[in-house]
């Protein structure tokens, strides 16, 4: 392993220790690949967590795009920015997903309310949807483009389950991610749910957040069986997710005050089940 693959692989780990230990999985020469994804994708989300301000968060992620349009040498010296661009040029992935994705994290960085649960999943799938769809490609680029829709199912899964781990921490810092249209339907709003306990209808939209992530998943499971051996590292983060959201509904957690976490043990666990047996036939 050269040094940058294993800086690459350290920021991953640090940063995203979950998709770390699911890129253990893959088979071994396509491991850098993987966490070069995963290491892009942890650097452009936690963007806000460095740098506070709106403004220059815009300016990280514009040097990100001219880095990926320019290819090749672009960002040496970067050992992400290198890796990034040697995995684009070597599984030949579209970089208007990357664009997009790039697109997509601008919301993070101010406190405007989600508008709708469209917008949401929108939102999923430009970022979580597409990393699981590049993780695909990068495994197997002539199975990957039978299971994009599933892509899609998983990444909203996974993504609004990770939204709703980060509940307090958005919270904290008057970001709301709950869709506006399904506060109203509790009979809350963007300003109450970041205020406070949350209101008398928090509880209720965290219930519709987690129901919509379950909705997503149980999707997911429907074709899941299908997978090839080749694409189950992409998709294996899901393995985590329905045990996240069961600990969320457990008596006495409150997703809105408490970080819902699962044992080493568990996670190793689970990983290993669907990485040797995949999703069962639904």
């Amino acid at each position: 392993m050269t040094d940058n693959a294993k800086i690459v692989m350290e920021a991953v780990r640090a940063a995203d220790h979950d998709r770390y230990l699911c890129a253990l999985y893959a088979p071994e020469d396509k491991r850098d690949a993987l966490l070069s994804l995963y290491a892009f994708n942890a650097e452009i989300a936690g963007i806000r967590d460095r740098i506070h301000e709106a403004l220059p968060g815009e300016v990280r992620l514009q040097w990100w795009r001219d880095i990926i349009a320019a290819g090749g040498e672009a960002g040496a010296g970067n050992p992400v920015a290198e890796a990034l661009n040697a995995t684009i040029a070597a599984s030949n992935l579209p970089k208007p997903a990357f664009e997009n994705m790039l697109e997509a994290r601008i919301f993070d960085l101010y406190d405007d309310p989600m508008p709708s649960r469209t917008d949401l999943e929108g939102y999923c799938g430009e970022t979580a949807a597409a990393l699981i769809q590049l993780a695909a490609m990068v495994l197997d680029p002539v199975e990957a483009p039978r299971f994009a829709e599933l892509a899609g199912r998983a990444g909203c899964a996974q993504a609004m389950t990770g939204l709703l781990l980060l509940l307090p921490l958005h919270r904290k810092r008057g970001q709301c991610f709950v869709p506006a249209d399904i506060l109203a339907a509790v009979g809350s709003s963007p300003e109450e749910f970041v205020a406070g306990d949350g209101g008398p209808g928090a509880g209720g939209a965290v219930a519709a957040m987690i129901a919509l992530a379950r909705e997503h998943f149980s999707a997911f499971e429907q074709g899941a069986s299908a997978l090839p051996d080749s694409l189950r590292p992409a998709f294996l983060p899901l393995a985590l997710s329905r045990a996240y959201l069961a600990k969320m509904e457990r008596p006495g957690h409150s997703t809105l005050a408490g970080v819902a976490r699962l044992s080493a043990l568990r996670r190793h666990w689970l990983l290993l089940r669907r990485a040797s047996q995949g999703w069962p036939a639904r």
